[in-house]
Parts: C-alpha cells; sequence; structure tokens
C-alpha cells in the first residue's frame, strides 16, 4: 500500500508540475517554482502547538496538499497579463476558499479548462437535468489572473488546498 502511495504521489506531483501554464505579454519572462506541502503540527520551544509547512512525502485518502506556485519576472521589462493555470490534480477535490494570491483575480473550470469564471457564477447540469450550483469538488482548474505588471526581478505567488479522495 505504502508503495502505491508514494507511486502515485509521484505521478501526482509531476503531473501537477508539467501542466501548470504561465502566460505573460513577452513569452519566457515568468519562471515559475511549483511546491506541495503539507500541514504538520510541532511544539515550539515554548511548548506551544504550532502548525508548519513540510515538503509532501506520503499521501493518503483524507490528506490535504498546499499547491504553491512561486513566479518571478526574470525579464528586463514589466511583465503584463501574468496568468497561471492549473489543474486540480486528478483524485483531488479542491478545498473551497483556499485559493489565495496577492493582486490576482481567481477564477474556476468545471468543464476541464475549457472556460473560466467566479464561484458564485458556476453551475453544473446533473444527470437528472437540473442546474445546481457549482461546488469546490466540481472544479477542474484554477486560473490566476494578476492584477498588475509584475516588475522586473519581482516575485509573487498563488496557492490552493486539496484534498486526496
Amino acid at each position: 500500500m505504502k508503495r502505491y502511495v508514494l507511486i502515485f504521489l509521484f505521478i501526482l506531483l509531476t503531473a501537477l508540475l508539467g501542466t501548470t501554464a504561465v502566460w505573460a505579454q513577452q513569452k519566457g519572462v515568468i519562471e515559475l517554482q511549483a511546491v506541495a506541502e503539507q500541514e504538520k503540527a510541532v511544539i515550539n520551544d515554548k511548548g506551544e502547538k504550532m502548525l508548519t509547512r513540510i515538503p509532501v512525502t506520503t499521501v493518503v485518502p483524507g490528506d490535504e496538499v498546499i499547491y504553491t506556485f512561486n513566479y518571478t519576472n526574470v525579464g528586463q521589462a514589466p511583465a503584463d497579463n501574468v496568468v497561471i493555470t492549473d489543474p486540480v490534480p486528478e483524485h483531488m477535490m479542491y478545498t473551497e476558499g483556499s485559493a489565495s494570491g496577492a493582486d490576482t483575480v481567481i477564477r474556476f473550470s468545471v468543464d476541464n479548462g475549457m472556460t473560466y469564471d467566479l464561484p458564485e457564477k458556476l453551475t453544473i447540469v446533473g444527470a437528472d437535468g437540473n442546474t445546481r450550483p457549482a461546488k469546490g469538488s466540481d472544479y477542474t482548474h484554477i486560473q490566476c489572473r494578476r492584477q498588475k505588471s509584475l516588475a522586473p526581478g519581482e516575485t509573487g505567488s498563488v496557492s490552493f488546498r486539496a484534498r486526496l479522495e
């Protein structure tokens, strides 16, 4: 079982890191680093319980993973229209309300990245033909669009959480 989880984790991280897209007005000026972490409770020197992030080593059903994408403008000019698009990894369910990023508008897709919108505008048509509001577990992709130019050398990050089914 442990071997299966480690193999699955490797495939999951490979798929995640290999399919994240970054767009900018000028191609090749944004450097992206993807990180997958989990939170772990630790006791500090004062005996207080604190949460710390550690790199993902093993994921079992029910575990939550924090995906963070750090980006840097490595070009010589400001980068406009920076967009980071990422699929929610297979067998993972997006944790509602967990996506964040300074100076970004975050939109979601429920149709495998064909269209994106704000959560309150997304709907799903059920097998019975009835329409219902989309839930985080329906999201297939996340898109973070930076609202400000990214100056040369400037960095930023976006993140979201997802739970292994």
